[in-house]
């Protein structure tokens, strides 16, 4: 997964794999999903992401389900 940060039109894209790209879903206005020819996300877009509170922090974890 990668996320970039257009900070000159607020737009954060993120893109989780790498898969050509079949049709694209716009959620709301400002946020679009691209899925490929099998229906699985490829990216999403969100626009005027830090002005609507969606990317003013970030953090990432990821958990370990094994069983001890």
């Amino acid at each position: 997964m990668k996320i970039t940060y257009f900070s000159d039109t607020d737009t954060a894209l993120i893109e989780f794999s790498e898969t050509a790209v079949a049709e694209t879903r716009e959620i709301s206005e400002t946020i679009l999903l691209e899925m490929d020819a099998d229906g699985n996300l490829v990216n999403m877009t969100i626009e005027h992401a830090k002005s609507s509170g969606a990317l003013k922090a970030f953090s990432y974890e990821e958990v370990d389900n094994k069983i001890a």
